[in-house]
Parts: C-alpha cells; sequence; structure tokens
C-alpha cells in the first residue's frame, strides 16, 4: 500500500496536477480570452497584452511628456514636419523572414483598407498623401499638412508588421489564431481559445517562458494567493479593496488604460444648445455610484476631460463639470427654464451603467430622464453615453472624436487643435491642446464622466512588473 501511495504521488509530481504552483523558470500569467490576436484590430486589454508581447512597435510614446523612445525604429525625424523619415533597426519576424520598410508599408495599406480598430489612425489621424519604401531600412511619408504627431501615431501598437505570408494569403482568422509578430516572444503552437498559449522567448531576456491561461478574473486573484498562478492581470470589483491587505504595495499594481466615458451633449439641438443646461446635467452626475456601482471598481470618477493615459504635460486646476453638485445643477436648469425631460441614448456595452446614470441625474436634477438604446443614424434629441476606447496615446485622436461625436464645430476650438497637432516641440503642442481642452470644459459639448484603469495582482516569487497604459504589465520585463 505504501509502495502504491508513494507511486500516485510520484504520478501527480510528473503530471502538474492542478493546484501545483507554478514551474520553475516559466511565468504563469491569467488574462481574459482576447477578442483577437490580430494587432490592428485589438481593443482590449488582454489582447493589448499579448500582441504586445508578440510585436515590438516603431516606439514607445509618453502621452504626459511627449517623449518618444524608439522601439524597433532606429530614429522618427522630419525637417518640417510634412516629409518624414522611419529608419528601421534590424529585425526579423518570428518565421525567419527579414523585417522590411516595404512590410510596414504593405500591412499599413492593409490596415487603412481592412477598417480594423486602427484604421482610423491612418486614415483620419495620419493622413499621409504618399508612403513608401526609400531602402529597404526606410520608411519615407509625406502627410497632407505639417504634423508633429508623427512618433505618437506611428508608436500605436495597431502599426505593427505583418510578413508577406498573411498580407499575401489575407487569411486573417487565421493568422489570429497562429500569429508572427517581431517582438521579444513568439507564439509556441497556435492560440487555443478557452484556454491560451504558450509564450517562447526570442534570444535572450528575462522569462524564458510564459504561460498564458484564460479565466475568470476571480479565480484567478484566488490562484495567485495561492501561489499556484504567478500574475493576475485584472481583478474584480469585489476585491478591490481585499486587493491591498490579500497583497501589499509591492504585489500589486493600478495603471490608467486608453479608455474614457462621456456624456455626449447633441449640440445643435435647442434643448441642449445653452452650454448652461449642459452643466446642469454634468453636476447631475454622481460619479462615485458610478464606478462603485456599476463599473464595479474598473474606473476612477474623471478629474479632467482627457484621461490620464491621453494627457499632455503637467495636471493643474480643477474640474468643475466633473463635479457632483446636485443643488447647483438643478438650479442652473432653472436659470436656463430647461423644459425638463431628457433621453439618454445608449450604445452596445453600456446600457447597465447608463441607467444607472439616468436613475441618478432623474433624483439629483429633479428632471424626467429615461434610457434607450440608439437606433438608426439620425441626430438624437438628448445626451448620448460614450465609451470610448483610445487607438494612440496622442491627444488629437481623443479631442476630434469628441467634438465630432458631439456635432461641436466652435472655429477657435478647431484652430487651436490643428495649432496643436502642427507644433513643433511637445510643451507647444501641450500647450495647445490644454487650450482646447479648456475650451470643451467651458462649453461642455461632452461631460467627463470616468476613466478606465487596470489592476494586476502577482505572487511573492514575482518580481520587476512594471505597466503601460496599452499594454498593461510588460511580460518581457517580468522576473521569477
Amino acid at each position: 500500500m505504501r509502495l502504491l501511495a508513494l507511486l500516485a504521488v510520484l504520478a501527480l509530481a510528473v503530471t502538474g496536477c492542478s493546484g501545483s504552483g507554478p514551474a520553475p523558470g516559466v511565468l504563469s500569467v491569467g488574462i481574459r480570452e482576447p477578442a483577437t490576436l490580430l494587432p490592428a484590430d485589438v481593443g482590449d486589454q488582454a489582447g493589448r497584452l499579448v500582441t504586445g508581447a508578440l510585436w515590438t512597435p516603431l516606439a514607445d510614446y509618453d502621452a504626459a511628456s511627449g517623449k518618444v523612445t524608439p522601439r524597433a525604429a532606429a530614429s522618427i525625424e522630419s525637417a518640417d514636419r510634412v516629409h518624414w523619415t522611419v529608419k528601421l533597426r534590424p529585425a526579423t519576424f518570428h518565421d525567419g523572414t527579414p523585417v522590411t520598410a516595404q512590410s510596414y508599408v504593405d500591412t499599413w495599406q492593409a490596415v487603412a483598407a481592412e477598417k480594423w480598430v486602427s484604421s482610423p489612425v491612418l486614415t483620419q489621424l495620419l493622413r499621409a498623401r504618399e508612403i513608401k519604401a526609400s531602402a529597404p531600412d526606410t520608411i519615407v511619408l509625406t502627410l497632407d499638412r505639417p504634423s508633429g504627431q508623427v512618433p505618437a501615431l506611428l508608436s500605436a501598437p495597431g502599426l505593427v508588421p505583418l510578413p508577406a505570408s498573411v498580407l499575401t494569403s489575407r487569411d486573417w482568422a487565421g493568422f489570429a489564431a497562429a500569429p508572427v509578430g517581431n517582438g521579444p516572444y513568439r507564439l509556441d503552437g497556435p492560440w487555443k481559445r478557452g484556454s491560451g498559449g504558450t509564450l517562447k522567448r526570442v534570444g535572450d531576456g528575462k522569462s524564458a517562458e510564459i504561460t498564458l491561461r484564460v479565466g475568470e478574473p476571480a479565480a484567478q486573484y484566488n490562484e495567485v494567493k495561492a501561489g499556484t498562478l504567478d500574475v493576475a492581470t485584472e481583478v474584480p470589483g469585489e476585491k478591490h479593496e481585499a486587493m491591498h491587505g490579500d497583497f501589499g504595495d509591492d504585489h500589486h499594481a493600478t495603471w490608467a488604460l486608453p479608455r474614457a466615458g462621456y456624456l455626449a451633449f447633441p449640440v445643435a439641438n435647442p434643448r441642449f444648445a445653452d452650454a448652461t443646461v449642459r452643466h446642469g446635467f454634468a453636476l447631475g452626475v454622481d460619479r462615485a455610484a458610478l464606478e462603485a456601482g456599476p463599473l464595479a471598481h474598473q474606473v476612477d470618477p474623471a478629474k479632467a476631460l482627457l484621461p490620464p493615459a491621453d494627457a499632455p504635460g503637467e495636471r493643474s486646476g480643477t474640474c468643475r463639470p466633473c463635479s457632483f453638485d446636485a443643488a447647483a445643477g438643478k438650479a442652473l436648469l432653472q436659470q436656463a427654464a430647461f423644459p425638463g425631460g431628457a433621453t439618454v441614448y445608449y450604445g452596445p456595452g453600456t446600457e447597465e451603467w447608463t441607467r444607472t446614470l439616468v436613475v441618478g441625474l432623474h433624483k439629483a436634477l429633479d428632471v424626467s430622464v429615461t434610457a434607450q438604446a440608439t437606433s438608426g443614424s439620425g441626430p438624437l434629441d438628448g445626451p448620448s453615453t460614450l465609451d470610448v476606447e483610445l487607438a494612440t496615446a496622442s491627444p488629437y485622436e481623443l479631442l476630434s472624436q469628441l467634438a465630432v461625436r458631439s456635432g461641436y464645430t466652435d472655429e477657435i476650438f478647431r484652430q487651436n487643435l490643428a495649432l496643436a497637432d502642427a507644433a513643433a516641440t511637445p510643451d507647444e503642442a501641450g500647450e495647445l491642446y490644454r487650450l482646447a481642452e479648456n475650451q470643451l470644459l467651458r462649453d461642455l459639448p461632452v461631460a467627463p464622466l470616468w476613466s478606465g484603469h487596470g489592476h494586476a495582482v502577482w505572487s511573492s516569487r514575482t518580481h520587476d512588473v512594471k505597466t503601460t497604459p496599452f499594454t498593461g504589465p510588460v511580460l518581457a520585463g517580468i522576473t521569477t
């Protein structure tokens, strides 16, 4: 009997039973199922984390400082901000083929044509009249106007190169199941939906192998706490407070996500044409109730128009429209002789928190407010909730999008935004973006509600966990 028991223990050790700790030298990371691993179409946190390990972008861009750190690019330069030259470092794809300037040119043509998540970065923000490969290691861009935002735009994680094999076959679904990148890790075998995959380090570096496990955040949190998983990349709302005690300051992190929520007003509609009405509604929003309720501690109540992941320069001053002041909001509506009654429209994925918002507005402002799903493409007669996911760290993307979504057409705002786009230095651009942001806060075509943040927790054997807005935990830097 003792021999049989010993054999059973040995068998469990060999097979790696559930509940056993992570293997030595292998980093285990828990994530949700990514929506896709096609980098130009990624819009979720899990997808960004995985593709951030499989690909190396041209550069990293810090929105707060305007600093550009070249990665796959050796340099991104321009003498006149119209003609830009990108010099590439030598690199190969994981299939052994070279990464060339033509790889980027062909990839960007496909991205623009396929209308993926990152397509507007090329068609609406970069707006190049010509993109060509002048040499195997040189990309040349000619814009339709001067823009200093090119390094920020080219740093977008969706503009990484694709190998010639998929650009020829155009089998995007097949490629997403077995992606081939140019980054520090390659996928060892196809991605298994519902299960995950294994990343193998390309060349020297930390964490030679990473096991990615797909699962639910609550279960993964408990696995990290029990020591059977190294990192959980999402913390459910019910663990938000416990996280601090369970893991201490050294084993959990919170970081700003490129995501924010807004209430957009139809400024062309006579009932919402008066900024006083819009400010009244903004002051009637209990943002803390949204954060603690339907948004489950995955966001912060807005303190500015631009979220931290997209905010240039030092932030100062207060955002009065970000405050909850029911009495002041009600007084503003009375001052503007608002006739009462409003419908707040919502799109896919925003119904739950929109309904909580509507109940709060009705209670705070003592006006009839209802929620309704958006249907059709005609103009709305009431505000609409926006859940905005950003593809770049450039403030131009968000500010221009907010103006379009609300129908705001002020000429001074448009000029400041164009000047910020054309600015020669990050400091000059930051000042102009702040002018544009302050004007939006004054006229309030959109009211800021919340900004997204991510959470991660990790085990005692895990170290050097750093995060960025677009990738979350940087897998390539983690050690065990």
